[in-house]
């Protein structure tokens, strides 16, 4: 798809680059075939070809052209272009025109703007640039990931499970219920005091509640005012990672105030908060281990799960788009498969099932040792789930166990190639990312209820304060160059999103699959290829004034290394991230902080 401004992630097929008799922009691997031939000759010719991997170069940014989208130029003449002399003007005159008639054409399609998507609380964001071109495959996690529950119908029933375990371990628990709101992810456990807080991103805790009870300000300073939250301290903070987490936090919560009240019975032993915690979470372990609770998921999928009627065509377009695509699940392959039909199959078209979906599926991996360690590997050989040791995993498998690196080497992609999205910050994003180097996505579906454009202010206006005086006046020298930097990028995001939902267009069109909407399907066929070739020449041209403006971005503060802050035009330098980890003050002289 599009390429996108460089601070959000950059889609399927991003940005061209230059190529002395083509125009460029990346892709998958694929080649479309188009009607359209140029004057003169007869029959279909190749309007589109890819870069191939001996004459690939290195764009602008540092990423490899390989495979890049090309437009032959002999082929510009069949809607009048030249090709040496397309579009004359400046290209900031040309990319105004041709973003405001783009802009038009999405409207005209039924097609969300960039600018809307940008804010819509179904967006995507980044903390770093991350161009999809390079990606190969993308796994996903499956629960809270490709499906999403009903967080208190799911909760809820592990609550109760959970609750009718401590009750026969002797608790008292009667006139307790499961309060979803006590509890968001994010939130920290002390186990020493009962206490559930949140901290900022240095560890400084700012709000407190012990048991159901929140805690005043004053009383949180005097609490926590001389320590940090450090998570490496597992056996006293317990991080809130997953949705997962709300049934064993309210429960947990609930059976504090229980302790406080001395309601706990003392032939359970002396119970401080720690010993309490561990009761909780042995309760709702065994909740899951005996099985009750999926069972009765699986029976009754449609009260647990909410399915999306546009993710199983997202996943069906990222594979027909070249990707490929991996489900790696704690979860036993009985449960995968009723979760995964319910959820899937009624939406693919031509009685596709989910598994068509997936180049490999690998079932009950056991993360996070999934991707530190080897485990053994089955094959799974039945619908009944009967499975067989192995050795290989073999592209197409469906499997259970295994590790990473059995799948890096089945597949002969590693590191940065795989793009894996997960909910769990822990198990899904940080270990991939620590001891693989994939890249990583996390999916935070509470975001979809918070103000998404505030946030993003407050934290430009934060920023500027935590810039050293000498790079803030650069910043400020900047504002000029950068803004029309910037404006330049957002007409590239413009035209390439009316180029990237063309092209998906002319993608179902291949495969006799409808557009995304019904305009979309009903273009002509030389209207759409056409229209294409003429995007792809704005994109380059856009590229070869945007690629000596990037260069010079930063060079008031160092010609050299540009900005102290910035690695890029958006992404943080690896000292900014050390500032904001280890929460150091900069100073440019003792006497004189810089708030």
């Amino acid at each position: 798809m599009a390429t996108t401004n460089l601070q959000y992630l950059q889609n399927l097929f991003p940005r061209p680059t230059i190529s002395p008799t083509c125009l460029v922009i990346g892709a998958p691997r694929m080649v479309f075939k188009c009607g359209c031939s140029s004057s003169g000759s007869s029959g279909q010719e190749d309007v589109f070809s890819l870069t191939s991997s001996s004459k690939y170069d290195v764009d602008y940014l540092g990423q490899s052209t390989k495979g890049d989208l090309n437009v032959n130029l002999e082929h510009l003449e069949a809607f009048g272009l030249d090709g040496q002399a397309t579009l004359e003007g400046p290209i900031e005159q040309v990319a105004r025109m041709e973003t405001e008639e783009a802009e038009g054409l999405l409207r005209d399609l039924g097609i969300p703007s960039p600018s809307a998507v940008r804010l819509s609380p179904r967006g995507i964001f980044c903390s770093r640039t991350l161009n999809l071109r390079s990606i190969s495959a993308i796994g996903y996690d499956m629960d809270y990931t490709l499906i999403q529950y009903n967080v208190m119908a799911w909760e809820g029933r592990a609550y109760d499970y959970c609750m009718d375990n401590l009750k026969n371990m002797g608790f008292p628990v009667e006139g307790l219920a499961f309060d979803p709101d006590l509890v968001i992810r994010g939130l920290v456990i002390d186990k020493e005091k009962g206490n559930l807080v949140k901290a900022d991103r240095f560890g400084y805790v700012k709000r407190a509640m012990h048991g159901t009870k929140m805690l005043s300000t004053r009383a949180v300073s005097e609490m926590y005012g001389r320590e940090l939250v450090d998570l490496r301290k597992e056996s006293r903070w317990e991080f809130l990672n997953t949705l997962f987490s709300v049934s064993e936090a309210v429960a947990y919560m609930q059976m504090v105030d229980r302790l406080d009240e001395g309601a706990i019975p003392v032939d359970l032993g002396p119970l401080d908060c720690k010993g309490l915690y561990k009761a909780v979470g042995k309760a709702l372990f065994r909740a899951h281990v005996e099985g009750q609770l999926k069972s009765e998921i699986m029976s009754k999928p449609e009260l647990f799960v909410e399915p999306d009627p546009e993710l199983p065509l997202a996943l069906l377009d990222q594979k027909e788009a070249g990707k490929r695509l991996l489900l790696i699940t704690n979860s036993d392959y009985h449960y995968t498969d009723k979760m995964m039909r319910h959820s899937f199959n009624k939406f693919l078209p031509n009685d596709m099932g989910w598994r068509d979906l997936f180049d490999m599926v690998i079932v009950s991996a056991r993360k996070p040792e999934f991707f530190q360690m080897s485990h053994p590997l089955y094959e799974v050989v039945t619908g009944e789930g009967l499975m067989r040791p192995c050795f290989k995993a073999q592209t197409g498998g469906l499997y259970s166990g295994g590790s990473a690196q059995m799948v890096e080497n089945s597949l002969n992609i590693h590191g940065d190639e795989i793009l894996y999205v997960g909910d769990h910050i822990y198990t899904d994003v940080s270990q991939s990312k620590v001891h693989l180097r994939w890249r990583t996505a996390l999916i935070c579906r509470e975001l979809e209820e918070e103000s998404i454009e505030d946030d993003i202010i407050r934290t430009i206006e934060q920023s500027k304060r935590g810039i050293i005086e000498l790079e803030y006046n650069a910043l400020i020298h900047s504002r000029g160059h950068r803004a029309t930097l910037v404006e330049l990028i957002n007409q590239k995001e413009i035209v390439g999103d009316l180029f990237n939902q063309l092209r998906l267009a002319l993608q179902r069109r291949t495969k006799e699959r409808p557009a995304q909407t019904l305009a979309a399907t009903n273009m002509d066929d030389q209207e759409l290829t056409e229209s294409m070739q003429k995007l792809l020449i704005v994109m380059q041209r856009l590229d070869e004034k945007i690629a000596p403006m990037l260069d010079a971005d930063g060079e008031l503060f160092n010609k050299r290394w540009g900005f102290l802050s910035r690695a890029g035009l958006w992404d943080k330098s690896h000292l900014m991230r050390q500032i904001e980890k280890y929460g150091m003050l900069i100073y440019i002289h003792l006497g004189c902080p810089i708030f």
